[in-house]
């Protein structure tokens, strides 16, 4: 055999060629880790969905994934290395060690420096774990960890430590008490025996129709509580009007800056969220359930096993399968359908729409999206009447809302108040005021993309549309309350940095926007002229909404802070 090769003749060697192209390309699988794979796979599916639920594995088991454990994973799971790698390196509670390179301590503490923890003195203690600590030990600054009512929060292990200080996490760390604490909580039996599950049971022995429950929703005027609002009872008339089979995810990955209410809910009544996804999966006529929850909330993670386990063993009635899928530490995926590649097994990157999840979602089929929240309260609203949730509200506004309340207050935590509360209202008669020392100087109405409003505009309903005119929105009601104490300008600052941090790369305007915002936002005078033109390039191009939202932050202070913006 020969090539013709600059100009010459290459003789090729047949033999040496059959042996080259009988390999497989990429790294060599060892023998010894594809043995340790398999036992740690055991028995459970190699399909390629289950790709992140197996990176879990060996990341829990040896505490970082050698690059000789994701070949033979691939080789296990009959993917190539390349996708292995790519969706192993794109989420931040992977440690991807390569060959030749050490891996990390055997002990890590996260420690929040978003937006809250910020102001309670995350970076502080940052640095005094790192000189207190030693090599030893990983000290890791990492995005909002959900636990903002207790800032500053630093995690060791999966052992969050609220009210975080250095003497705290010393001593944690010294125990080696890694593993998260499970919260008292209303288990499957208790439920039970307070009605629980009997909604569900009348809807499949046929008391209740879809179309009845469809209408309850649409006048309760409930809307999607993680931040987009769509109405529930229009999103589930949607969804059955496309062909089975129709799938449902339920999102659990709330990571903006500022919100916990999905894991305060969790961890009080836990059943009152899964029966409220059945009589959802029901009314829409759903064959199969997936649950996304975030990695951070371990404790929560441990809380669904279980119950759902109990619920699987004693089931009320014919119910779908449910799954329930751990996050891996990507904020990106609290997107819809970047959750929905991320339960596929891939990078938690957004699609381009349309299609809708409704009509092409999960493995291609009709998919009913929905936050935690939004089906928590379906039990109530369908016992007690479409009217009861609407009775609630102010100013003009209906319905109940569940406040993520963090910063310069008495009372931080998750408060339901009326929809349509301003925030005056809420620090008064809900949050016990502002710490003593402290007057109220703005807010985040949602979140850190929700954008930054003065005092002066603190008896503003708080509530879906409410907010739009001032460029401003309330997502999923994650509250930040700052006092005279505070900077604005710094606060946005660490908010374009969290979005910097997770964007997922997809599109040049948000990838490289969040970096280039960043940046001039450092410098001791900013150039507003040329944030507000690379803020409406943001908002205008990129594909999803966390590069359409993030420049918000920057565009309040040049708003409606321009006193600290001033040389």
């Amino acid at each position: 055999m020969s090539q013709v090769q600059d100009g010459q003749i290459k003789v090729v060697n047949q033999d040496l060629l059959k042996k080259r192209m009988g390999k497989p390309k990429g790294r060599a699988v060892d023998p010894a880790a594809r043995a340790e794979i398999v036992a740690l796979l055991s028995d459970t599916s190699r399909k390629p969905d289950m790709l992140i639920e197996h990176l879990h594995k060996i990341q829990d088991k040896f505490g970082h994934i050698s690059a000789q454990h994701l070949a033979a994973l691939a080789s296990e799971m009959k993917l190539s290395q390349t996708e292995a790698y790519e969706v192993a390196t794109f989420y931040h509670h992977f440690d991807v060690v390569r060959e030749g390179e050490t891996p990390p301590p055997a002990l890590t503490v996260r420690v929040c420096d978003s937006v809250t923890c910020d102001m309670f003195g995350a970076k502080s203690l940052i640095q005094d774990l790192k000189a207190s600590l030693g090599d030893g030990v990983r000290i890791q600054p990492v995005p909002c960890v959900g636990r903002c009512q207790h800032a500053p929060v630093a995690v060791v292990g999966q052992n969050p430590i609220d009210n975080a200080d250095l003497q705290k996490v010393i001593a944690q760390a010294k125990a080696k008490a890694t593993k998260a604490p499970v919260t008292n909580y209303i288990p499957f039996d208790q439920y039970t025996t307070n009605n629980g599950y009997q909604l569900y049971k009348d809807c499949i022995a046929g008391k209740h129709n879809p179309e009845d429950l469809i209408k309850i929703m649409e006048t309760s005027g409930l809307r999607g509580l993680g931040g987009a609002g769509f109405p529930v009872g229009r999103k589930w008339r949607i969804v059955s009007g496309y062909d089975a089979p129709r799938y449902m995810a339920v999102n659990i990955d709330e990571g903006e800056p500022g919100t916990f209410k999905d894991r305060h809910y969790l961890e009080q009544d836990p059943h009152r969220f899964l029966e409220g996804m059945l009589v959802a999966a029901w009314a829409v006529g759903i064959a199969k359930i997936w649950i996304y929850l975030r990695d951070e909330y371990a404790g929560v993670r441990q809380i669904l096993e279980t119950e759902l386990t109990k619920l699987k063993a004693n089931p009320p009635a014919n119910m779908p399968d449910i799954e329930l899928r751990r996050g891996a530490g990507a904020y990106i995926c609290g997107e819809e359908s970047a959750m929905v590649e991320s339960i596929e097994g891939k990078r938690g990157m957004p699609r381009l729409r349309p299609p809708f999840l409704a009509e092409v979602g999960l493995f291609g089929r009709p998919t009913l999206e929905h936050n935690m929240e939004s089906v928590y309260w379906i039990r109530e609203i369908v016992e007690k009447g479409a009217e009861w949730f609407v009775s609630h509200g102010r100013h003009e506004r209906k319905g109940l809302r569940s406040y993520s309340v963090s910063g310069r207050i008495k009372k931080p935590g998750v408060h339901l108040a009326p929809a349509g509360i301003t925030m005056r209202e809420l620090i008064d008669e809900y949050c016990g005021g502002m710490l003593d020392g402290h007057e109220f100087y703005g807010y985040f109405p949602g979140g850190a993309s929700g954008g930054i409003l003065p005092a002066s505009m603190g008896n503003i309903p708080l509530d879906f549309d409410t907010l739009n005119q001032y460029g401003c929105f309330i997502g999923s009601a994650a509250v930040v309350v700052f006092s005279q104490q505070d900077s604005a300008r710094h606060l946005a600052l660490n908010a374009i940095k969290f979005f910097e941090e997770e964007s997922c790369g997809q599109c040049t305007p948000c990838r490289a926007g969040t970096s280039k915002a960043a940046k001039l936002m450092e410098k001791s005078s900013w150039d507003q002229p040329l944030l507000q033109e690379l803020s409406t390039a943001m908002m205008d191009a990129s594909i999803c909404g966390l590069g359409q939202a993030a420049p918000n932050p920057i565009l309040s202070v040049i708003k409606y802070f321009p006193q600290e913006l001033s040389n």
